[in-house]
């Protein structure tokens, strides 16, 4: 699996309040509509431009605060290709594969790429491929690309069970 995409650039200690703005917690229930609303208070350019299988790439600790799934369902539907960072916050981290989104840490790609530009992920072969070189991630384990291709954990355990 290959991902292309333009580059969202932020950094350090991104939390879920500004990835999925605090103040909607409660009222939009709508994955549609959450996508509408990701990184609001960030970034409003993002909220008006971002497209499917763009990709964001973030500094260390993305996704610390709280455990809200929200802040990752907000970004896969929204089309967020994958998200490279330095490292993820642990609820957040592993909330990104329940919801089927590709995640890689990758410090030294982080520090080589830049806002806007065109990058491709390389879930098969491992690599972060941008404008200043290659970067090697260590590539997901059967089990990972499985829930990564079936969408998310509830879609992968149905299958496996033989549900629609």
């Amino acid at each position: 699996m290959k991902i292309t995409g333009k580059v969202w650039k932020y950094g350090d200690d991104v939390n879920t309040d500004v990835i999925f703005p605090g103040k909607y917690t409660y009222t939009i229930k709508e994955r549609s509509e959450m996508a509408k609303v990701a990184l609001e208070d960030l970034d409003p350019e993002f909220t008006q431009k971002a497209q499917a299988g763009d990709i964001i790439v973030g500094g260390k600790n993305w996704g610390c605060g709280s455990s809200r799934e929200q802040a990752v369902s907000c970004l896969k539907e929204r089309g967020i290709g994958a998200i490279i960072a330095k490292s993820f916050a642990r609820i957040y981290y592993r909330n990104c594969f329940n919801e089927g989104l590709p995640i890689i840490v990758s410090p030294a790609a982080v520090e080589a790429i830049e806002a806007g530009e065109t990058v491709t992920v390389d879930f098969d072969s491992g690599k972060v491929l941008t404008a200043r070189g290659e970067f090697p991630f260590p590539p997901y384990p059967d089990f990972v690309k499985g829930l990564i291709e079936d969408g998310g954990l509830i879609p992968h355990v149905k299958k496996s069970l033989g549900l629609k």
